[in-house]
């Protein structure tokens, strides 16, 4: 899969991870990006940084994506059930120093049983903070999930880096 290019800087990617499916899945898009890098210098590396309530506020002044998984209070996401719950952390870092306007999107993973709430949180941060949804991916992911969202956070880091020059 092709990949647009501007700069060598790493993906830098904030994520939560609550029972280790989103852990999983960034340590799989970090391997990836080491492994499309050996092959070619050009390629971007990954720069994981994990937020949980031990990272105290961090400030963030480069760009950056935002994982988030789905964890919602019960309902069926769209008349009830559709309350953040879990994740706080890092719609707090985003808040803190005004670190979202360096955000360029965020990806969230969910699990596709449950319909309608299936990235919801991610829709959630997407609408409150104004930056795109990126993509979604279920539970761990899956290869190819990890090979569509590396270039598609390659293209929207890129576009987002000309934009602020």
């Amino acid at each position: 899969m092709a990949t647009e290019k501007c700069s060598t800087k790493p993906l830098q990617i904030l994520y939560t991870s609550i029972e280790g499916n989103t852990r999983s899945f960034v340590t799989k898009l970090e391997a990836y990006a080491k492994q499309r890098h050996m092959e070619n210098p050009e390629e971007r590396l990954v720069k994981l940084t994990e937020i949980s309530e031990a990272s105290g506020e961090v400030e963030i002044a480069e760009p950056f994506a935002v994982f988030v998984p789905t964890y919602l209070g019960g309902g069926n996401g769209i008349d009830n059930g559709n309350n953040e719950i879990m994740t706080t952390e890092l719609r707090d870092t985003l808040e803190d120093f005004d670190n979202y306007k360096n955000c360029y999107g965020v990806i969230g993973s969910g699990n596709r049983n449950f319909n309608a709430q299936f990235g919801l949180t991610a829709k959630q941060y997407a609408q409150q903070f104004s930056f795109p949804l990126i993509d979604l991916f279920e539970l761990r992911g899956t290869s190819k999930d990890v090979e569509r969202i590396y270039a598609r956070l390659n293209t929207y880091q890129t576009r987002f880096e000309k934009q602020i020059k």
